[in-house]
């Protein structure tokens, strides 16, 4: 055994380790661990049998002695006259003490059959009434027991003594304490523990000496080695397919597997004999008698010719070097070398196949990456003719032997001038005996070895047919590519002049399984093109076609899909009351028609919650409890959608997204957002500088647990924000950091506007084939003018509604608003009567001029107006629902100190609802909601 580096462990303490480890490693040791283990479990189960049985004898002689005892004294003479004396201990208690010294016993106690004591070894225990059940003796039963109580735990005997009529008249009772009978025990034991040491020490010296001799036979070796080097024993002699000869250093055979026996013809009893006498070729003897060493010497043997290795021994424990040969048969060597050559080169190319083929999801350029990969190593032309419906996508019939022409997707040839039609054309199988049309009649390739013989092939052009005949073609073979059960195109191999050799059978084989392997991509490059386009299709009709109106922001977007996939990113633009937008930018995990549908779910999300009216942070807070929601419904019930459908295997929830949503507000350049996992915007001053404002890192949708949070900016006038997702930025050949860069540089030229800037940003940051979705949004922010605000404080007296009207009248008038005074009047009215009645203070009015007239009636109060239908004996009730037929729109939104209910009316006087008598504004206001 070494230590860690290899050298002999140092100090007799690691020695004897060692040595006790080997030892108890090998099948010696651990026999003798088993015979010492059995002796030892032996030798204790006997000692606790002596023990036991010892104490039991032991208990069983103070029952004897002590009822001895007891009957010898209950039947001496005299007794029961003196249990009648007057005073019994005086008389009993000497003879009853000397008894008990003569006897041996512990104790001998004279009792009165209701067990009161006349004597006792213990004076102070006269008098007194023994313990225990003594019925049985005053029955008149004599017994013996194990007695634990006071005074003492004994083996005692109970003895009746009767008079003359044979009356019990007493009792006698001895015994010896438990204590004394365990002393009596215990003093075999050191007899018995010499014993079993004794016993032990031969059986376990006995047991060395077996394991000392099977140690010398196994050379101390283990179960596992022992059993590895019989399974190698056996696996030379009789599995190895090499021939294999120990000679040993007296040049006798040891041993001969059955390979060596078989290629040399030895004769059964060969083992032991001299190698001179083994009857092997002259110059195989003197070899083996030399001792040399030999590398793939060739010897003649027989008619075969065998390729020997010899090489010598090493000494091993004191034995003389010995010689091992190894031999192999290389008779059919050499005339399997060339095929084998073929078959290697063979190998290599359909290994290149599997490498080089399918290397895009394209299927032109899979087509052409199996022609390339056959020129030349197996052909000198290769075409690849493919089915309309495949080079576009869609499946294609199932039926063989109805195709009449394909397209040509692809061409390679040793030389560029080449007789065959070009990519592009249409390849028509026309005479059913040509071999394209019969391969994919059969469904199978064709081979036509001899084009001159092949009149099918120039029949069917006759004038290409000789063109290509005087060029040098030769040899085809033509093979249908067919991917589950269906036909996809063809591929065609042909041989000219510079190759003499024409294909042959096993050619044709071999070109069916390349043809095969690049089946399953053009059909993988089918399958996804058709995907692609749908997935494609689907995400462009997902996202806005044509932006909304609005004034508060100068828009611009682009969207461009991976070409490896959609993945399902989105933007959107939202007006919002008040004149403010929603910018909004996300990006959906995953690529495909499910990412694509997925968008849609969440686009259509955001839509419904930015009716509430939500800040950023709350509104991606119910975003990701809704996605939450989805993937739990969705996967509850994934089970029971299993095996169904073409989707199997498509995931049914949310896989994740990121988001980003902010808020513009024009009227005071405000700017609020909050990003779920997304990268934050880019800000553009007028100056020209770009920055990127620091969001909180929220969590992507459907993670769950944690809140969002809103950062707030104040942007000038003409500043310009630009939300992008993440494949405009990064990708495998660009980190992130680096893409921020070249953006921030791309950004920072001023006097563009957001179409301009957009083409820019893609002309600079797109990549050759993007590998991820790009969603681009370019917003310029406008400021409302300040002439076109109108705002007011309102007291909180009833009184103060007539006033507020008159002022928004008069607003109207300067804003040339006239034709819709009335009806911002009454509703004017109406919100402002609300809110001093069961709002708070402060109570705000705000006119906002914008593409419509926006009323805006702030209070302090969190409680939110509902519209009803009043009963005809209601009092009020009807207010909100007049607002509510004279506005366009109308609602309300939460602020941090109250509400703000606002409507929206157009600008011009258009149709209003006929009343059927003139309104009273002044009655109006005491209208309830």
């Amino acid at each position: 055994m070494t230590g860690r580096n290899g050298r002999q462990p140092t100090g007799w303490g690691p020695r004897l380790f060692a040595r006790l480890s080997r030892w108890g490693h090998s099948v010696a040791g651990q026999v003798f661990a088993l015979q010492a283990v059995i002796v030892l479990l032996l030798i204790s189960a006997a000692a606790v049998a002596l023990v036991v049985q010892s104490r039991y004898d032991s208990e069983r002689d103070a029952r004897n002695r002590a009822l001895a005892a007891a009957e010898a004294f209950a039947h001496a003479p005299g007794l029961p006259a003196a249990l009648k004396a007057p005073n019994p201990t005086a008389a009993l208690q000497p003879l009853a003490e000397g008894a008990r010294l003569a006897s041996g016993i512990d104790f001998i106690a004279v009792m009165n059959t209701d067990g009161v004591r006349y004597t006792d070894s213990r004076p102070e225990l006269i008098g007194k009434r023994a313990t225990g059940d003594l019925a049985r003796a005053v029955a008149g039963q004599s017994f013996t027991e194990t007695f634990l109580g006071e005074p003492s735990d004994a083996v005692r005997a109970v003895v009746p003594v009767r008079d003359a009529s044979g009356a019990v008249v007493g009792l006698v009772g001895t015994g010896i304490e438990v204590e004394n009978v365990s002393d009596a025990v215990e003093d075999q034991i050191p007899l018995l523990v010499g014993a079993a040491v004794g016993a032990l020490l031969l059986g376990t010296g006995g047991a060395f000496l077996v394991s000392r001799r099977l140690r010398r036979q196994t050379r101390g070796l283990g179960a596992a080695e022992m059993s590895r080097m019989n399974e190698h024993h056996e696996a030379v002699l009789h599995a190895v397919r090499e021939g294999v000869l120990i000679i040993g250093a007296d040049r006798r055979l040891v041993l001969a597997n059955d390979e060596a026996r078989r290629l040399l013809d030895l004769p059964p009893d060969a083992e032991q004999r001299h190698v001179a006498d083994l009857g092997l070729d002259a110059r195989t003897t003197e070899l083996l008698v030399s001792g040399r060493a030999a590398t793939d010497e060739v010897h003649l043997a027989g008619d075969r010719l065998l390729a020997v290795n010899v090489r010598p021994t090493k000494p091993y424990a004191g034995r003389p070097s010995g010689t091992v040969m190894t031999l192999r048969d290389s008779t059919e060597l050499a005339a399997l070398s060339g095929r084998a050559e073929v078959a290697r080169e063979r190998l290599q190319l359909l290994y290149d196949a599997g490498v080089r083929i399918g290397t895009t999801l394209d299927v032109v350029r899979t087509a052409e990456e199996l022609s390339e990969v056959a020129v030349p190593r197996f052909a000198d032309f290769v075409t690849v003719e493919l089915l309309e419906p495949v080079l576009r996508g869609d499946e294609p019939a199932s039926a063989s032997g109805v195709y009449t022409e394909m397209r040509r997707a692809a061409m390679s040839g040793v030389r560029t001038d080449t007789p065959l039609q070009p990519v592009g054309d249409i390849i028509r199988f026309v005479v059913p005996t040509a071999p394209m049309a019969a391969a994919l009649d059969a469904g199978q390739a064709v081979l036509a070895a001899d084009l001159h013989a092949a009149m099918g092939w120039r029949a069917q052009d006759a004038d290409g047919t000789r063109i290509a005949l005087d060029y040098g073609l030769h040899s085809l073979i033509s093979v249908p590519v067919q991917a589950r059960g269906v036909v996809l195109g063809m591929a065609n191999f042909w041989r000219a002049a510079g190759t003499p050799e024409a294909f042959d059978e096993e050619d044709r084989s071999f070109a069916v399984e390349l043809v095969a392997r690049a089946a399953v991509s053009i059909d993988n490059a089918r399958r996804f093109t058709r995907e692609h386009a749908t997935a494609v299709t689907l995400q462009r009709s997902l996202l806005p076609r044509v932006l909304p109106e609005q004034t508060a922001v100068d828009v611009a977007f682009r969207y461009l899909p991976a070409k490896a996939g959609v993945s399902g990113d989105w933007f959107d633009v939202i007006p919002l009351p008040g004149a403010r937008v929603a910018l909004v930018v996300g990006d959906v995990v995953g690529h495909g028609v499910h990412a694509a549908a997925t968008m849609g779910r969440l686009r259509t999300a955001v839509h419904n919650f930015s009716t509430l009216d939500l800040p950023p942070d709350e509104l991606l807070g119910h975003l990701d409890e809704l996605i939450n929601r989805i993937d739990q419904n969705e996967a509850a019930g994934g089970d029971d959608a299993d095996g169904g459908g073409d989707g199997v295997g498509e995931p049914t929830g949310i896989t994740g997204a990121t988001c980003l949503y902010a808020i513009y507000d024009p009227v005071s350049g405000q700017c609020v957002m909050a990003s779920a996992g997304h990268p934050g915007p880019a800000l553009v001053r007028t100056d020209g500088h770009v920055e990127f404002p620091a969001l909180p890192a929220g969590l992507p949708l459907g993670v769950g647990g944690m809140p969002f949070e809103a950062v707030e900016l104040q942007l000038p006038e003409g500043s310009r924000l630009v939300l992008f997702t993440d494949g405009l930025v990064e990708d495998r050949h660009r980190d992130f950091d680096s893409g921020l860069r070249l953006l921030a540089e791309t950004l920072s030229a001023t006097g563009r506007s957001p179409e301009q800037a957009c083409a820019d940003v893609l002309a600079t940051m797109l990549f050759p084939t993007p590998t991820d979705d790009i969603a681009l949004l370019v917003a310029d922010t406008r400021r409302l003018e300040p002439a076109k605000i109108a705002e007011w404080e309102v007291p909180g007296e009833p009184s103060a509604v007539s006033r507020v009207r008159n002022a928004g009248s008069a607003q109207l008038s300067a804003w040339g608003l006239d034709d819709i005074a009335f009806t911002t009047e009454l509703i004017l009215s109406e919100l402002v009567t609300n809110a001093i009645r069961y709002g708070s203070a402060p109570v705000r009015v705000r006119l906002l001029c914008d593409r419509s007239l926006i009323c805006e009636v702030s209070d302090g109060s969190s409680t939110s107006p509902h519209l009803r239908y009043a009963a005809t004996t209601d009092e009020g009730g009807r207010g909100l629902f007049l607002v509510a037929q004279y506005a366009d729109r109308w609602g309300t939104r939460y602020t941090d100190r109250g509400k703000v209910i606002w409507a929206e009316l157009p600008l011009t006087g258009g149709s209003e609802p006929s009343a059927p008598a003139p309104l009273d504004l002044d009655s109006l206001e005491d209208l309830a909601w």
